[in-house]
Formats: C-alpha cells, sequence, structure tokens
C-alpha cells in the first residue's frame, strides 16, 4: 500500500455523457449563435459605426465579474491591432543579443581606427618592427651597393 493511505485513480469509473444530455447542449448553443447573430445584424444596419467598448459591454459577464468593476492592474489585456493602426516609422526595441552584437562592431570598428592611426599598443609594435625591418633593408642595398663598386673598381683595373 502507497504512503498516506491514499488509492491511486485507476480504479474509478469512468463518467460518460448522454446522448440526449449533448443534443441539448448542442441545440441552447445554436440558439444563442443565431440570436446573438441576428442582434449583431440589426444593431449594425440601425449604427454604422460600432467601437470595440459597446462590443465588449455586450459580452455576457459570468459570475462575480458583472456585478463588480474590477481593474486588475496585473492583467494584460490581449488587444489585436490592425494594420492600418502599426507604425512601421517607430524605432523597435532591440534584443539584448542585438545590442550586444552593434556595441561589438562598434568597438571593433573604434579599434581599427586607432589601430590605423597608431594609437593602440600593437600598432606601436607594429611599426617599431616596420623601421626595423626597413633599416635591415636599407643596410643590405648599401652592402649590395659597395660590393657591386668594389667589382666595378676590380674588373677596371
Amino acid at each position: 500500500m502507497p504512503r498516506g493511505g491514499k488509492k491511486g485513480h485507476k480504479g474509478r469509473g469512468k463518467q460518460f455523457s448522454n446522448p440526449e444530455e449533448i443534443d441539448r447542449q448542442m441545440r441552447l448553443q445554436r440558439e444563442m449563435e443565431e440570436s446573438g447573430g441576428a442582434e449583431k445584424e440589426s444593431s449594425s444596419e440601425s449604427e454604422g459605426e460600432s467601437s470595440s467598448e459597446e462590443e465588449s459591454e455586450s459580452k455576457k459577464r459570468s459570475g462575480v465579474e458583472g456585478l463588480i468593476e474590477i481593474e486588475n492592474p496585473n492583467r494584460v489585456s490581449q488587444k489585436s491591432k490592425k494594420v492600418t493602426e502599426i507604425d512601421v516609422s517607430a524605432p523597435r526595441e532591440l534584443s539584448r543579443r542585438e545590442r550586444e552584437e552593434i556595441e561589438k562592431q562598434k568597438s571593433k570598428e573604434r579599434y581599427m581606427k586607432l589601430h590605423l592611426e597608431g594609437k593602440t599598443e600593437q600598432a606601436r609594435a607594429d611599426l617599431a618592427r616596420l623601421a626595423i625591418i626597413k633599416k635591415q633593408r636599407e643596410e643590405a642595398a648599401r652592402k649590395r651597393e659597395e660590393l657591386r663598386k668594389a667589382e666595378e673598381a676590380q674588373a677596371k683595373r
């Protein structure tokens, strides 16, 4: 026997709806749709404009909702926007990843700009290395020139 002495749900009897009950519920639902549709048609014919406030008031409120006006600040109402109401030109909020990606690109561009100006440590090291290589090449070129002149002088003798 399981702890707590509670029995499982597996041995319970199953409840089935009567076919008559299902038919009765479907009939009531059809009648409500037909009468609701007829009311909407007659009201739309009499009044050309119907606002969302009128439609929300016409909805039946069940239970305490109909008696008491409750304003829950935490409740988010799902409002569907029309295509004409959507403002495409408004700036949309960027996600964290998008903001980080843009920030990363900007910092990389800033670094490359400083690097080209020679203001970063790496750029200074590169310029120093290039200066050393340039001096070595100049010395090698001077030595080659001296050797060539020396060979020409020996060839003339």
